[in-house]
């Protein structure tokens, strides 16, 4: 499974990126809001650290707009993947963008038939909200599984799936398990993923047995 971060902070994107774990990049208005800087100089400078994909977000709501938006940050790097929102303007945003060759994330699913229609659109990837299902009492992970489902059902979909809005280490083990695509991890629950109390404790217990030792390595 990929790993995405899902921050606009430049500074946790540089440490991923040389931990050499980091697959892409996704953002949105919101991360882009709280970094209080240029949307556009943002996204240039995250493409600039990392090589895989970077997810930037139209904000148009009409079709048409949407397509100019996605064709002109298509121009700020390669590696952008167009972001666009799973509504019906969305949707033919997607087809026309894809037929332009450039690669789309259609985000904003919470149902397996809306993640159908973005795949037959010619979506690169799909982007399920499982956190914001779990809020409203929904399964989001059943709503991975599904969408696995489907996909594998009919070979020539090619659309990845990539599980966002992930609150906690289990999202990431669960989409794991289900063989998603991608999962896309804000900093703070990437870095959770290494913590396990038995390996503190076991750290700690070689350190002070180390330490009786009276040695150095250096």
């Amino acid at each position: 499974m990929q790993f995405f971060v899902d921050t606009a902070d430049t500074n946790d994107i540089r440490e991923l990126e040389s931990m050499g774990i980091l697959d892409g990049v996704t953002t949105n208005p919101s991360l882009i809001m709280k970094s209080g800087r240029d949307f556009k100089e943002v996204i240039k400078e995250i493409c600039g650290i990392t090589k895989g994909p970077v997810s930037a977000e139209v904000t148009a709501i009409e079709a048409d707009a949407m397509i100019a938006e996605g064709k002109n940050l298509a121009t700020l790097a390669e590696n952008v993947v167009v972001k666009l929102p799973l509504t019906w303007d969305g949707l033919r945003a997607c087809r026309a963008l894809t037929d332009a060759g450039i690669r789309t994330n259609v985000t904003l699913c919470f149902s397996a038939t809306q993640a159908l229609l973005a795949a037959k659109a010619g979506a690169t990837y799909v982007s399920p909200f499982v956190g914001r299902l779990d809020d409203i009492g929904q399964d989001g992970m059943q709503l991975i599984a599904d969408i696995i489902t489907i996909y594998e059902n009919y070979p020539s979909l090619t659309t990845q799936v990539l599980v966002a809005s992930i609150r906690n280490p289990v999202h990431v083990l669960d989409a794991a398990r289900m063989g998603a695509d991608v999962a896309t991890v804000p900093p703070s629950i990437l870095k959770q993923l290494v913590k396990h109390p038995l390996t503190d404790k076991g750290l700690a217990a070689f350190l002070d047995d180390w330490k009786k030792t009276g040695q150095k390595i250096l």
